[in-house]
């Protein structure tokens, strides 16, 4: 009897072990590659399939013009390059996530596979903000869809760093930890695109007119955004470091100035 409660209290205690164990971050960094690879792919294969002119109709209705039969589907190749630089940049961003992660919680886990659900989501907002006509609810609607699963698959990342950092010495890198060198640049980057995404969701409310083009400027414009964020952090950072270091000189001199100070001369 006592036999076998040691020998179940020790598989009960391997269980529970290899419950918590942590997930294997090669792994996470592989299947998310994986599922980026092919959302990529698939905007690729949508716009072959469904914006490419057909020869008869380049000859009869654009005079053999491909220019002008291309010219047609801008709004659609527009929304594929924007759909296109927004997996890559949330790639970028996963990259850099995982580059400072040392070690990924279950938890983490859970909230990058959430993340990545919404990132398969985005053929899905090309295929919406192409389809319908200009400036009619439904375009407006579909540009709404397309910013929230844009929030959504950001949010969930940023959801990961703040999970890291909640137990920083286990999953975090020492110059990412709270207060590292990297660590202001990573969050302000990953809250770039949830406040982007829900900035413009709102704008497409209250300006209905200017949505599509709201829209195509944000996904234009958020590559420069990255590089502008990391020059204003850097400067930030230069800032704060000279403060912080005159600061620390007058405090320095006025202990100096104390310390020459005869007993008498301060009580006086």
């Amino acid at each position: 009897g006592r036999r076998d409660e040691e020998e179940e209290h020790h598989s009960l205690e391997t269980f529970t072990f290899y419950l918590s164990e942590p997930l294997s971050k090669e792994r996470v960094e592989g299947f998310s590659d994986g599922v980026y690879a092919i959302v990529a792919t698939l905007l690729i294969l949508d716009i072959c399939e469904d914006n490419v002119p057909d020869p008869r109709e380049v000859e009869e209705k654009f005079h053999g013009s491909l220019l002008e039969a291309l010219s047609e589907y801008g709004p659609n190749y527009l929304a594929y390059f924007g759909s296109f630089v927004t997996i890559g940049l949330l790639w970028f961003v996963h990259h850099s996530l995982f580059l400072y992660v040392t070690k990924a919680t279950r938890l983490m886990g859970l909230l990058n596979i959430l993340s990545l659900a919404f990132i398969g989501g985005l053929p899905l907002a090309y295929q919406l903000t192409s389809e319908f006509a200009e400036k009619s609810h439904n375009e407006i609607e579909a540009i709404q869809v397309s910013c929230v699963i844009t929030f959504f698959a950001s949010i969930f990342q940023f959801a990961i760093w703040t999970t890291a950092l909640l137990h920083e010495r286990e999953t975090l890198h020492p110059f990412a930890r709270y207060g590292g060198k990297e660590h202001a640049f990573m969050f302000a980057k990953l809250a770039l695109y949830p406040c982007v995404s829900l900035g413009v969701f709102f704008l497409t409310c209250l300006l209905s007119e200017f949505s599509t083009a709201i829209f195509h400027l944000m996904q234009i414009v958020i590559p420069f955004a990255f590089l502008a964020l990391r020059i204003f952090v850097r400067i930030s950072l230069t800032v704060l470091r000279s403060v912080m270091s005159l600061s620390r000189r007058k405090v320095v001199l006025l202990e100096e100035e104390e310390a020459c100070l005869s007993p008498t001369e301060p009580l006086s």
